[in-house]
């Protein structure tokens, strides 16, 4: 392998974890010495007819993608960008989470009961709680594009001390809060937009666990 190549894979849940990838974190870690490759979760093989791509309903069907992932020996490290909200409650981790755990700590322990399926070179990482929340980190670059959005993401988050602390109920997930906020609000193009307009140092000033990902990112390069 040529000195310097650092291989990094990518397994993502959809479209726009895929945009995110390739808009603002790829260029962020080539920077930093990683090349990167990346694809979506395959959710359904069905017989004769395309893969379907996008979601992840089942830790089964995402196990069996990354062990064949990691067949490849020239893959330095595999992550995921998957959300920890409405993960599959058949995933390593999800069924055991102790009692009383903060946030941080919750989706810390899923991610090290899911290491554990796989050698050293699979580094899980779940969104906590979901592509949204990087968005509510985001606020004002989102009220540029969307007038009015801006105030209502910055109020949330003042009341909970964090993006990444905005909850992960049904009815309040970071998602569900921006759609009530703001029906026009595009997944795939206004959040992978406002994420590019902040950058990702100041999202990492904004959210802990994903600072600390890209810690252990770093890490695997010395």
């Amino acid at each position: 392998m040529t000195a310097g190549y650092h291989r990094l894979h990518f397994l993502v849940e959809g479209q726009s974890e895929e945009i995110v990838v390739n808009n603002v974190l790829e260029p962020y870690l080539a920077e930093h010495g990683w090349t990167v490759s990346k694809s979506i979760v395959t959710t359904k093989r069905p017989a004769g007819s395309a893969n379907h791509h996008g979601g992840v309903s089942s830790w089964t069907k995402v196990e069996r993608e990354i062990k064949l992932l990691l067949r490849d020996s020239s893959l330095d490290v595999l992550t995921t960008l998957f959300d920890f909200y409405a993960f599959p409650p058949d995933a390593p981790g999800m069924s055991d989470i102790p009692a009383g755990l903060t946030p941080h700590d919750r989706v810390r322990h899923v991610e090290q009961a899911l290491a554990a399926t796989a050698d050293r070179r699979f580094v899980p990482h779940l969104i906590l709680h979901e592509l949204e929340t990087w968005v509510f980190a985001a606020a004002e670059q989102i009220g540029c594009l969307l007038p009015g959005l801006a105030e209502q993401l910055t109020k949330d988050v003042q009341l909970v001390g964090g993006p990444e602390l905005v909850n992960d109920g049904p009815d309040t997930s970071p998602s569900k809060r921006i759609r009530r906020y703001c029906p026009r609000y595009t997944k795939t193009s206004d959040g992978p937009l406002a994420i590019a307009d902040l950058g990702v140092d100041a999202l990492r000033n904004q959210c802990p666990h994903f600072d600390a990902w890209l810690e252990t990112l770093h890490s695997r390069l010395l």
